[in-house]
């Protein structure tokens, strides 16, 4: 029994210390909204003003978050990498041209390898962007916008650990990035581009021409077409339905398995005699070619069907299936 009394203790001491630690960080990201003023603009200001890159740059844990900001700017819109402040004053500032913007972060402002290259940066002009928690440190002071990301208290019982600053930091960085897009009117196609590989890339690139059944794989009849024609049209091409078109090849209506049981469940019996536009149905789900695949996948979940039929206009072009996007990766 005391066993696993002290286990229960233990259980609940590291619960409750993760829960301190996720309101503590909350809490800072609370604190830091109302900070976020003229300042913010400026910066943002400066970046979109500017003709070359975003340069982030940090030492340690703020190295990190430097990191992960360069790549969400990339992501959205603003081309950004990061250099390492380190590295910086050992070759790589000539990785930083003019025409570019700085952004640096030190929780501190005092990083001293920061504070190296400041000379070298405002030799050429480049506007530098700073983001501390010491709005009177010396990086805050040498720069041209100062972003104040300090916060009443690090998760770290010690106060030792970078846990709510850095976490503010990245949040911040993220407001930045979020705003850029936003200013820039940065579309869906246009985070596409930069992410071309994966799922992310499919559902944003490919579109339903791309996986459609085409000519000869569309099963179709025509709307004088018994029940009996229609079931064999469906068995021919598999896919569970079959289109009612006109001799113009304009949708009808589609025809599926769960119409097939309706019917029957109606007291439909003569299969050969049947006209199937009798028991079709004349508002069929349907999609552009040109729509993205994902609309559709998610045309499917909403409308709980297995496939849609493609339209151009009124014109049927294809077919589009769950399992098409399946094979696909798009969902």
């Amino acid at each position: 029994m005391p066993a696993q009394t002290d286990t229960a203790s233990s259980s609940r001491a590291l619960i409750d210390s993760a829960r301190r630690v996720v309101l503590t960080e909350a809490a800072a990201l609370q604190a830091l909204a109302p900070r976020i003023d003229g300042a913010f603009a400026q910066a943002c200001t400066l970046i979109l003003a500017s003709h070359g890159r975003v340069v982030t740059s940090g030492l340690g844990k703020s190295g990190h978050i430097a990191r992960k900001i360069a790549a969400t700017l990339a992501s959205t819109g603003t081309p950004a990498f990061f250099v390492h402040s380190g590295e910086a004053s050992h070759g790589d500032l000539g990785m930083i041209t003019p025409g570019d913007v700085v952004l640096a972060l030190s929780y501190s402002g005092e990083t001293e390898e920061l504070l190296t290259i400041l000379p070298l940066l405002k030799r050429q002009s480049i506007p530098l962007l700073a983001m501390t928690g010491k709005p009177g440190s010396t990086l805050a002071r040498r720069s041209d916008v100062h972003l104040d990301a300090s916060v009443p208290a690090e998760a770290c019982p010690l106060g030792l650990a970078p846990t709510a600053s850095t976490t503010a930091a990245l949040a911040l960085g993220d407001a930045l990035a979020i705003a850029l897009l936003e200013a820039r009117g940065f579309t869906a196609d246009d985070f596409a581009v930069s992410h071309p590989a994966g799922s992310l890339g499919r559902r944003l690139l490919l579109r339903i021409e791309d996986v459609m059944h085409r000519g000869a794989g569309v099963p179709a009849v025509a709307q004088d077409a018994t029940l009996i024609e229609a079931l064999m049209e469906m068995t021919r091409k598999g896919l569970g339905m079959t289109a009612i078109v006109d001799a113009q090849q304009r949708l009808l209506g589609v025809f599926t398995d769960g119409d097939l049981r309706r019917a029957l469940d109606g007291g439909t019996s003569d299969l050969r005699g049947t006209p199937v536009r009798e028991v079709m149905t004349r508002t069929p789900r349907s999609i552009a070619p040109q729509r993205l695949a994902g609309e559709a996948a998610q045309l499917m979940e909403q409308h709980k069907i297995q496939g849609l039929l493609v339209v151009d206009g009124e014109y049927l072009v294809g077919v589009v299936t769950f399992l098409d996007l399946l094979r696909a990766k798009v969902v």
